[in-house]
């Protein structure tokens, strides 16, 4: 689990502009610190993993803000495709205001030594994903539901970030695009059903 508290919450949203100019720093961490009324002197004591830390809780913090845009929405009406795409969209909407602050983050997440960080990051992500999504399962389909999703969403993402534009529409395009093609994989061959047991 990773740590929560109202005012790492605070000082992470008080750190993306700095990080989306400077990067994520030490000195960005402090910098968010002291917006928010806390000694910077703290930070080690708030943000113990430092800059990657702050990245985690950063992402951690939007994973909480696509549940709660989700829950506000009638998502048992719609198809689990459907549901998937919606959660994709609003967890993209989470975050497309800081998209240069995001650009900062995966490049710290992207070198070697941060490989562990970013499975992590990924895997809560896509878990909560599929639980804003109403997926309720507990065999093996936990597993391969959540790593399907992971190669489409870090598609997604890395397509979205081959430019500055924080529009998401071609990103969603995209997605479409990999959802058409995943559902074209899973559907048995010569359009049959598979029959019954």
């Amino acid at each position: 689990m990773i740590e929560r508290s109202d005012i790492r919450d605070l000082a992470v949203r008080a750190m993306l502009p700095v990080a989306a100019e400077e990067g994520w720093t030490w000195t960005t961490i402090r910098t968010g610190l002291r917006v928010v009324g806390e000694d910077p002197a703290l930070a080690e004591s708030h943000f113990p993993r430092g800059p990657v830390g702050a990245i985690e809780a950063w992402i951690d913090l939007a994973n909480r803000d696509m549940e709660e845009a989700a829950a506000a929405e009638e998502m048992e009406r719609l198809r689990t495709p459907a549901r998937i795409r919606r959660v994709v969209e609003l967890r993209l909407l989470a975050v497309t205001p800081q998209k240069p602050a995001l650009k900062r983050a995966l490049a710290v997440l992207a070198l070697p030594w941060n490989a562990a960080a970013a499975l992590r990051a990924t895997a809560r992500t896509v878990d909560a994903m599929w639980y804003a999504a109403g997926d309720t399962s507990a065999d093996f389909s936990w597993y391969t539901r959540r790593a399907t999703l992971a190669g489409v969403y870090l598609a997604t993402v890395a397509f979205w970030m081959r430019d500055d534009d924080p529009d998401i529409t071609s990103a969603m395009e995209f997605l479409d695009r990999r959802l058409k093609d995943l559902g074209r994989l899973q559907r048995p061959r010569g359009g049959k059903r598979p029959a019954a047991a």
